[in-house]
C-alpha cells in the first residue's frame, strides 16, 4: 500500500487525507523537505510503574533585557515526561498567562514581542498556579536559559532551587546538521513550521525540536542536553587582561561580563574539567605571558536526578 493509498486516519477528511498522502510521498523522495503545522501534544497520563522523569520548558516575554528592573509580561511552561535516556513520553500539563506591568509597554517591545497593552490589562500571574506546575519537575529548559532564568528566579524562588538546562547552547546544533541555534531554525529542521505568537507556543516548539531524534547520534536532542548538564561545567574568568586582545578571547570563545550582575566585570569561559588544563595552558601562555592563578568555579547545572 502506497502513501496515497492509505485509509482515513482519525479526525481526517478525504480532502485532509488526500494533503497527508502527497505530502508522505513528498517526503520519501530525497529531492523534496516536507515542513508540517506543528500541533501541540494532548496531555496524556502516565502508566501506573511507569520510569519517567518530569522536566519543565520554560519561555518568557519581558518589558526588556535587564532582570533586575524590567518585568515578565508574558508566561509559557509546558510539564512533560521523559525516559532516563531522554525520550519524550507526552505531556502532562500546561500553563500560559500575561502580567499587567507597571509601566506601559513600549512600541518597541510590542513589535518585537506581539503583545500590547490591551492583551495583559489587570493580568496578573497566579503565583500558586505557577508553583504547582513546577511541583515535581526535575530540571527546567529555557531556550537561552541565560535570560529566562534570571527572570523567572527573581518572580518565583522555586526556580532557584531547580536544574536548569538551556537547549541554544549546551547543545552544538551546528555539529549536528543544522543551520543556527534559533529555534525557528531548529523547528524547520525537524520537519514542522509554527506560528509564534505566544510564548507557550515556542515551548510546544522546543518540545518537538528535543524529540527530534539527531541523525549524528541516533538519539533525541534531548538525550544530548540532558548528558551536557548532568556534567560538572567550570567557569574560568580571564580578569584584567588587555584591551588589545579580546579579539583574542572570543576566537577562544571567551564571553564578555560587564560586571553590573554583580559578577567579575571581565572575559569568561565554561568548559568542561577535562579542559580545565588547556585553558589554563592557554591563559598563561597566550594572554597573560606569565604564570597566574585564574578564577576557576565549579558549576553544576542541577541538584538530583535529571
Amino acid at each position: 500500500m502506497d502513501a496515497l493509498t492509505q485509509p482515513l486516519r482519525d479526525g481526517q477528511t478525504p480532502y485532509t487525507a488526500d494533503l497527508a498522502a502527497m505530502a508522505d510521498a513528498l517526503a520519501q523522495s530525497a529531492d523534496y523537505r516536507v515542513l508540517r503545522r506543528l500541533i501541540p501534544r494532548s496531555p496524556y497520563t502516565p502508566a501506573a510503574g511507569q520510569d519517567v522523569r518530569t522536566g519543565l520548558l520554560l519561555d518568557t516575554e519581558t518589558t526588556g533585557l535587564d532582570y533586575r528592573t524590567d518585568e515578565i509580561i508574558e508566561l509559557g511552561m509546558v510539564k512533560f515526561d521523559y525516559t532516563p535516556d531522554g525520550r519524550i513520553v507526552g505531556i502532562r500539563d500546561t500553563f500560559s498567562a500575561f502580567n499587567e506591568p507597571s509601566a506601559p509597554i513600549s512600541v518597541e517591545v510590542t513589535a518585537l514581542t506581539g503583545i500590547t497593552n490591551e492583551m495583559v490589562a489587570g493580568r496578573k500571574f497566579d503565583d500558586a498556579a505557577v508553583n504547582a506546575l513546577v511541583d515535581g519537575a526535575l530540571i527546567t529548559i529555557a531556550h537561552n536559559s541565560s535570560f529566562d532564568r534570571k527572570f523567572a528566579e527573581r518572580y518565583w524562588s522555586v526556580f532557584e532551587r531547580m536544574a536548569w538546562g538551556c537547549s541554544m547552547s549546551e547543545i552544538d546544533w551546528c555539529k549536528h546538521g543544522f543551520a543556527g541555534s534559533q529555534l525557528g531554525y531548529l523547528l524547520n529542521g525537524a520537519g514542522y513550521f509554527h506560528q509564534a505568537h505566544r510564548a507557550v507556543d515556542d515551548c510546544h516548539a522546543l518540545l518537538e525540536v528535543l524529540a527530534f531524534e539527531l541523525p549524528t547520534t541516533g538519539s533525541p536532542a534531548l538525550a544530548l542536553l540532558l548528558e551536557t548538564a548532568r556534567k560538572p561545567t567550570m567557569r574560568i574568568w580571564a580578569e584584567q587582561t588587555a584591551f588589545e586582545l579580546k579579539d583574542s578571547l572570543k576566537r577562544r570563545g571567551y564571553r564578555w561580563n560587564d560586571g553590573s550582575d554583580g559578577r567579575p566585570k571581565s572575559w569568561f569561559i565554561d568548559v568542561e574539567e577535562s579542559g580545565l588544563d588547556d585553558e589554563i595552558t592557554f591563559l598563561r601562555t597566550e594572554i597573560y605571558m606569565q604564570d597566574v592563578e585564574a578564577t576557576v568555579q565549579r558549576l553544576t547545572a542541577f541538584s538530583g536526578r535529571i
